[in-house]
């Protein structure tokens, strides 16, 4: 997973890019030089002095928060979402500016952007992006709300909802048989509902004892990602929790393995 990082300190939301980096974005979206009817456009759309950008005031906010946060969704971001469905091509010409790529999922409306490589190899590009690993605990919490996810929807539910209590729980089911620390065992536990929240994975007050699952992480963790996580999870833990975390994970209607394409 990813989110915004820094690049040679210069800020995005900042606003410390110089005139002649707007100027070169610009050109390298439209494909040619600013021209009359170029500027008169764009004047039309600034929103401050010396504005040059060419999005709406609702394109902007959705590409912020785009590049803020790991996705936006329908569900928790719809402002957003419409100004970017309305029209992607702009706001995915200036992430492909910054060596990003724009992905969309109409049927789950859930949107992320990843970073692209060179076509051929060689040197990779620039980032904004940085790696965020998930914790073991986080991983757990994962393969657990992918598979109950994935359950609801075979069975015909179009939204689910999960137990604080029951993730710490089965957390808890899944500790090595070696560890010894409950206490700080717990403390992780908790501290992964966070990460998950902080994520978008799980949607309502940080505080509450229940919460919604967000459909995005069957589109950010794909059913090969998760089984690379298994992996790792059962090399880390006894043969027996492996063969529990296999079980979490079976699909409920297999003839939908491949339906995201994984």
């Amino acid at each position: 997973m990813t989110a915004l990082g820094q690049d040679d300190g210069r800020q995005l939301n900042g606003h410390t890019f110089d005139d002649d980096v707007r100027i070169d974005a610009y050109t390298t979206w439209t494909g040619d030089e600013l021209g009359a009817d170029d500027l008169e456009s764009t004047s039309s759309l600034a929103l401050f002095e010396g504005d040059e950008g060419g999005l709406e005031l609702d394109q902007r906010r959705a590409l912020v928060v785009l590049l803020k946060q790991r996705f936006i969704s329908g569900r928790t971001h719809p402002k957003e979402w419409r100004a970017l469905t309305r029209n992607p091509r702009p706001i995915r010409a200036r992430l492909n500016d910054l060596f990003l790529e724009l992905h969309l999922d109409a049927e789950r409306e859930v949107a992320y952007k990843r970073q692209v490589s060179p076509e051929g190899g060689g040197r990779p590009f620039p980032t904004l992006l940085y790696d965020a690993p998930w914790g073991r605990e986080d991983t757990i919490l994962l393969v657990y709300l992918r598979s109950r996810l994935r359950s609801e929807q075979a069975a015909g539910n179009e939204r689910m909802f999960v137990d604080r209590e029951d993730l710490l729980e089965f957390v808890d089911q899944h500790r090595p048989a070696q560890a010894t620390d409950q206490v700080g065992d717990t403390k992780r536990a908790i501290k992964a509902i966070e990460t998950l929240y902080k994520a978008g994975l799980l949607i309502g007050p940080s505080t509450a004892d229940r919460f919604e699952v967000s459909n995005a992480i069957e589109v950010l963790l794909p059913m090969e990602r998760l089984q690379e996580l298994l992996a790792w999870l059962r090399a880390q833990n006894s043969t027996d929790d492996g063969e529990r975390l296999a079980d979490i994970d079976r699909d409920p209607d297999p003839s939908s393995a491949n339906a995201d394409g994984s």
